[in-house]
């Protein structure tokens, strides 16, 4: 899949995670361009257009990142700072899609401008439907063109 067309970069570093989140996003009736990076320091390369990234073209805006936080290289708290701190993201939804439910990471997320924040259920089934949840949300009833 090309890089230069991407509505969602979704950022996992678990891979059994990332094919069930994939997985759910097709079940779901997702058509959007997704892109998958497995950490930090790769989504950053891909959203600043560095590294492998470096000939991304940038004529086709992101509409949502998916974000998980306890990643290796550059954890996805790093990530998010970045995101929110850059006038052409600050913008960009960001859902933290993660496993922790610790206060403090819950508090910093919202503190650094995550759009919202998201604990992954345990159960494949309680899974599919946050999946399918989020992504009815943000890509279909949420209004953010033009920002």
């Amino acid at each position: 899949m090309s890089y230069n067309n991407v509505d969602i970069l979704f950022v996992e570093d678990n891979p059994d995670d990332a094919a069930l989140t994939i997985r759910a996003l097709k079940k779901s009736g997702l058509t959007n361009k997704l892109f998958h990076v497995k950490d930090g320091a790769e989504a950053l390369d891909f959203l600043f257009r560095r590294g492998d990234y470096a000939d991304r073209k940038i004529g086709h805006p992101l509409k949502l990142i998916l974000l998980d936080l306890k990643m290796p290289k550059v954890n996805g708290l790093e990530v998010l700072e970045q995101v929110k701190g850059d006038v052409q993201f600050h913008s960009v939804p960001v859902v933290i899609l993660t496993s922790s439910k610790e206060d403090p990471d819950i508090k910093r997320c919202y503190e650094l401008g995550a759009n919202s924040y998201i604990v992954k259920p345990v159960e494949s089934e309680n899974f599919f439907q946050t999946i399918k949840d989020v992504s009815l949300y943000w890509m279909i009833l949420n209004v953010n063109e033009g920002l």
